[in-house]
């Protein structure tokens, strides 16, 4: 059943599937997303005695967030993908006539090792970037490079859903992606992560998840984020050039 949670005046949840929910949502500067990744890969986290409790991404609905963004993101698209995956996503990126830019990475300095000495484990994971409403695109990041590297299990992993990105990457992604006071948007919010890091950045997030429980977790996880004290710094004065008289006595 869909719902909605106001909880504030930028930020709003929706529980549902996001291919019905999307087409009533107003336009976003951003839509900064971890969708589900390939059956492949979904099979190589099965055998490790991960559970998933959600489905691989499939064609249609990877054609479906691009095509969405084409008309109603102002800005970027980034979605996570493993590796093989890139491709998959530049093409359906191409197909919705968007800017396909590159793939970014993830490094994960704590990844788990390859114990069966048959090859070596994965130590990161991609990104698709894509440039939305035509134009230049720009972002607030300058010359830097499109690597991010952050452990997957820090201080601050709430631990519940079995992906779950870390809140400094999202924190990082937001800030090098996202003009500010805009709004981002995450159609596969899980338990909420990119939400909190919209919060912490000052932006507005829109966020929707199919699963009731992740979606509880994310209600909860941005509750508390909202609720944290924010330091406000008042504007620095504006210098004034002095005039030296060099005729005073």
């Amino acid at each position: 059943m869909a719902r909605v949670e106001h909880m504030s005046d930028d930020v709003v949840l929706h529980l549902g599937d996001c291919r019905e929910i999307l087409p009533g949502i107003d336009p976003v500067g951003s839509v900064i997303t971890d969708p589900p990744y390939e059956s492949q890969a979904h099979a190589a986290k099965i055998n490790k005695g991960v559970k998933l409790d959600f489905k691989a991404i499939d064609d249609e609905l990877r054609a479906f967030i691009p095509a969405w963004a084409a008309e109603n993101c102002e800005g970027w698209l980034l979605a996570f993908c493993q590796v093989e995956a890139v491709a998959a996503w530049r093409d359906a990126i191409e197909k919705a006539k968007l800017r396909y830019k590159r793939g970014l990475a993830w490094v994960k300095p704590d990844a788990l090792p390859q114990m069966n000495g048959q090859g070596p484990a994965t130590g990161f994971e991609c990104l698709t970037a894509a440039w939305c409403p035509g134009g230049f695109s720009q972002w607030n990041a300058g010359g830097k490079r499109g690597v991010y590297t952050h452990n997957t299990n820090g201080p601050n992993r709430h631990g519940v859903h079995p992906t779950e990105k870390p809140v400094s990457l999202m924190v990082e992604l937001i800030a090098d992606f996202a003009p500010a006071d805009s709004v981002v948007l995450d159609p596969f919010m899980g338990s909420g992560t990119t939400g909190v890091a919209a919060v912490r950045e000052g932006r507005g997030f829109v966020g929707i998840e199919l699963d009731v429980r992740y979606f509880e977790i994310a209600c909860q996880r941005i509750r508390d984020e909202l609720r944290r004290p924010r330091l406000k710094l008042s504007p620095m004065a504006k210098p004034v050039q002095a005039v030296l008289d060099l005729g005073a006595a």
